[in-house]
C-alpha cells in the first residue's frame, strides 16, 4: 500500500519560498510595475530626456539615502541632513569666494557637513541621547546658523567654473548622475564586504548582543553618523553648484523626509538590523518616477509631500506585518 502524500508538509515550504523571494526581490517587483504603470500613463515617459532627468533629479537624495540607510541599519536616524546640506553648502560657498579656490570651496563644504556628523554621533554615542533628539537638535540649530550668516538670503559663488561641477555632462549624463551610482557602488561594498559593514547590521539587529560579542558599538555609531555627513557633504556641493547658489531658507527643505522615504520604501527596517544599499537604490528610482509621473500629469506639485508621507506610513505598515 502506498503511502498518502503529505500536502501539509509541502505547502508551507512552497509559501515560506514565496514569503521569502517577495522579501527579497519586493523593491524590483515594485519598480518594474511603477514603470509599466507609468509608460501607460504618459507616452513620453519612456523618452531619453526625461529618463536621464529622473536619474538628475533624484541624484542628490539618493546620495543623502545612501548615508540615512547605514545610519538607520544602525539602529538610529538623523533628522539633520536637510540643514546640514544648507549650512555646509554656505560655509563651501564663503570659503570658496574668500580664497578663489573650487577645491577649498568643495573641501570645507564636505569637512563641515562630516563634522555635523560626528558631533550628532558622539552626543547619541557619548550622551546616551535618543537619536531623535540629538538630530531634531541639530536640524534647528544648523539651520538657524545658515539663516543668521546669510541674513535669511542665499549664499551666491562667485568662481568661475564651479557650475560645472553639477552641470557639466559626460555622454549626454550630467556628473551627478555619475556621482551617485559611484556613490552606491562604493557603500554598498562598505555595507557588504567589510567589517564596519557587518558591525553596522550586528548593532541594529541586537545592541546588546553586538556588546557582547566584542563590537565596539559606540565607534561604530559615531563613523555610520560621520560617514553620513560625508555624503550629505557631497549632496550640499551639487547643490549649490547647480545654481551657483545656496539657500539658506529652502535648501534641503523636506531632505530628511525623502530620504527616509526612499529607505523604507527600500526595505530598511526602521528599527534597524535589516536593509540593504541596493534596496534603498530602487526606493530612490522609485520616488524619482512618481514625482516624474506626478509633474508630467499636471498634478499639484504640493500633493507630493501627501504622496511620500503615505508611502512610508504604508511601507511601515507592511514591515510591521512582516514581522
Amino acid at each position: 500500500m502506498q503511502p498518502v502524500p503529505n500536502h501539509k508538509q509541502t505547502l508551507p515550504k512552497r509559501s515560506i519560498n514565496i514569503k521569502r523571494l517577495w522579501e527579497q526581490y519586493s523593491v524590483i517587483i515594485a519598480f518594474s510595475i511603477l514603470i509599466v504603470i507609468a509608460a501607460f500613463v504618459h507616452e513620453n515617459f519612456f523618452t531619453s530626456g526625461n529618463l536621464i532627468n529622473i536619474l538628475r533629479q533624484v541624484a542628490i537624495i539618493g546620495i543623502i539615502a545612501l548615508g540615512q540607510t547605514i545610519v538607520i541599519l544602525s539602529g538610529g536616524f538623523d533628522l539633520s541632513v536637510g540643514a546640514s546640506l544648507a549650512l555646509s553648502g554656505a560655509a563651501g560657498i564663503a570659503v570658496m569666494n574668500h580664497t578663489g579656490s573650487i577645491f577649498m570651496g568643495v573641501a570645507t563644504t564636505i569637512l563641515c557637513a562630516m563634522l555635523i556628523g560626528a558631533v550628532n554621533g558622539t552626543l547619541i554615542t557619548k550622551g546616551k541621547i535618543a537619536p531623535f533628539i540629538v538630530t531634531l537638535g541639530m536640524m534647528a540649530s544648523a539651520r538657524s546658523i545658515a539663516l543668521y550668516f546669510a541674513d535669511g538670503g542665499s549664499s551666491t559663488g562667485k568662481v568661475d567654473g564651479f557650475t560645472q561641477i553639477a552641470n557639466g555632462e559626460l555622454l549626454g549624463i550630467s556628473y551627478p548622475v555619475y556621482l551617485f551610482f559611484a556613490a552606491v557602488l562604493v557603500i554598498y561594498t562598505i555595507m557588504k564586504k567589510t567589517r564596519f559593514g557587518r558591525h553596522v547590521y550586528a548593532i541594529g539587529s541586537n545592541e546588546k548582543a553586538a556588546l557582547l560579542s566584542a563590537i565596539q558599538v559606540n565607534r561604530v555609531k559615531m563613523a555610520a553618523y560621520t560617514l553620513c555627513g560625508l555624503l550629505v557633504g557631497i549632496s550640499a556641493v551639487i547643490e549649490s553648484s547647480r545654481l551657483n547658489s545656496i539657500s539658506s531658507s529652502s535648501s534641503g527643505i523636506s531632505y530628511e523626509l525623502d530620504a527616509i522615504a526612499a529607505v523604507v520604501i527600500g526595505g530598511t527596517r526602521l528599527s534597524g538590523g535589516k536593509g540593504s544599499i541596493l534596496g534603498t537604490l530602487f526606493g530612490v528610482l522609485i520616488l524619482g518616477v512618481l514625482n516624474n509621473m506626478i509633474n508630467l500629469m499636471n498634478v499639484s506639485p504640493y500633493l507630493q509631500g501627501l504622496v511620500k508621507g503615505c508611502i512610508i506610513i504604508i511601507a511601515v505598515l507592511l514591515q510591521k506585518r512582516e514581522n
